[in-house]
């Protein structure tokens, strides 16, 4: 039976009401609307609206002007940034390890997890005096919550290292005395949420409820997880449940993969799903804010993760996976202009709103291409990494023709075979630190990074508010 693993597109009504007139505290957590919650949450449609909310926040989180599109790409290799929309200087600065504790963007993205996280975890603060839902019901949301809240302190604890752990909807005057919990406690919340939802989510997803995560999906971010704390086995056993379930498997080919009306294939383990819809807001901005910052045709590009020559040419003689992901240009008029950009979400001949290209591509978070990849890291065995080759019809690890001479290890083979894959999809910088070779690779480049580096200052304004917060070393 086909898998479907996506993000239902959905209106947004209550994630306003959640979300407007937030407090002042640090985290964003309690809207002054907060009080209505607790005659809002008792029915079944009660708790799906606010599921809803919750699930909306990915829209940010991912976005490509969010947190994991920032640090996944602009902080590597893959991606840079010309003239770009809004404070230059402040997002320059991640490209050029120059981010200082002011720095908007930052405390934008800070704010941005600790909201999302606000919706969540109202949610779970709810479920269990809801008298009204069967039992059932209650234990698959709390293990959809528990998924969304495990991914995102996956993400901060990446981010900044240890955080403020805010396990339930706190007022504003309560979150002035949390204080940052340890990176190992961060990620023990991370394993404890991940694996609740791992035992309690449905392994097909309900094709009413398109969108919602399941057990596989939990078990790749799981199995990443581990990967990024050391430990191969734990991250092996997860992965090859996934990879024997059945569920999943690559498209035939890699230009398949891609298109505006291509959704919920096999290859889809989590996917953010968007529509060409100009009235609820649920295009695909993906192509959009990676075109050059022009108007050259008709929408306006942003200019976000502008791809870098390095990236173009380490794909191998014959690979087609570069000219599917790069762009080498655009036209102007009669004139073709060079600028390389990411062209993974292009939506050809799509409408325009004013000045919004009203695209159609979904965004996967996770594909079947990561679980590959990952098992290859996780175990050593080279067969999950050669079946991602195999279908781009390049020579296997450990045949003739592989370029051995430039990736002479399996380690190194991995490397430049998930940078080739998954090139745009927020993953190099992430790789590059868990493998540590973040630092070798980028200051090879010119990037003057460090060990301090590898992780954003604490924001500024969020040390004011409370001084007790620990600054990271470095900034």
């Amino acid at each position: 039976m086909k898998r479907i693993l996506c993000f239902n597109k959905i209106a947004l009504p209550l994630l306003v009401v959640l979300f407007v007139s937030c407090g002042k505290s640090f985290t964003d957590l309690a809207p002054i609307s907060n009080a209505n919650t607790n005659n809002f949450y008792k029915t079944e449609a009660d708790f799906e609206s606010g599921i809803t909310a919750a699930m909306n926040t990915l829209y940010g989180v991912y976005a490509p002007e969010g947190p994991v599109s920032y640090t996944g790409e602009l902080m590597g290799d893959n991606a840079t940034l010309y003239i770009i929309a809004g404070a230059q200087a402040d997002k320059h600065a991640f490209r050029d390890y120059a981010i200082q504790t002011p720095n908007t963007m930052v405390y934008a993205f800070w704010r941005q997890f600790y909201s999302a996280l606000f919706a969540v975890n109202t949610v779970l603060d709810k479920l269990p005096a809801a008298t009204q839902l069967d039992v059932e019901y209650k234990r698959v949301a709390e293990a959809e919550m528990r998924f969304l809240r495990g991914l995102y302190y996956f993400n901060m604890a990446r981010l900044w290292g240890g955080v403020p752990l805010v396990t339930k909807a706190v007022a504003a005057q309560e979150a002035y005395s949390i204080l940052r919990s340890s990176e190992a406690e961060v990620y023990n919340l991370v394993k404890a949420d991940l694996q609740y939802a791992v035992d309690n989510l449905p392994v097909s997803a309900n094709v009413k409820l398109v969108g919602r995560p399941t057990k596989g999906a939990a078990q790749t971010v799981l199995g990443e997880v581990y990967l990024t704390l050391g430990d191969k086995q734990a991250a092996a056993s997860n992965l090859l449940e996934v990879y024997n379930s059945g569920q999943y498997a690559l498209q035939s080919t890699f230009a398949g993969v891609w298109g505006p009306t291509v959704k919920n294939t096999k290859e889809a383990v989590f996917e953010i799903q968007y529509a060409a819809n100009a009235a609820t807001g649920t295009h695909s901005p993906y192509h959009q804010f990676f075109f050059p910052n022009v108007n050259a045709l008709g929408f306006s590009g942003v200019g976000m993760n502008q791809v870098t020559d390095d990236l173009y040419n380490e794909y191998e003689s014959g690979d087609p996976r570069r000219d599917i992901t790069i762009a080498l240009g655009y036209q102007s008029g009669a004139t073709f202009l060079q600028q390389k950009h990411f062209q993974k979400w292009a939506h050809p001949n799509a409408a325009i709103n004013g000045t919004t290209l009203l695209a159609n591509n979904d965004f996967m978070v996770y594909r079947f291409a990561d679980v590959l990849l990952m098992l290859t890291e996780a175990t050593g065995d080279v067969q999950y990494m050669n079946q991602v080759r195999s279908r781009v019809g390049l020579p296997l690890w450990g045949t003739a023709g592989y370029p051995v001479s430039k990736y002479g290890t399996v380690a190194l083979a991995l490397e430049h075979e998930a940078r080739m894959e998954l090139a745009g999809e927020f993953k190099r910088w992430f790789l590059l630190k868990r493998l540590n070779r973040a630092i070798p690779v980028l200051t090879a480049k010119g990037k003057p990074v460090t060990e301090e580096k590898l992780v954003l200052p604490i924001p500024d304004i969020v040390r004011l508010q409370n001084s007790q917060i620990t600054q990271n070393t470095g900034y």
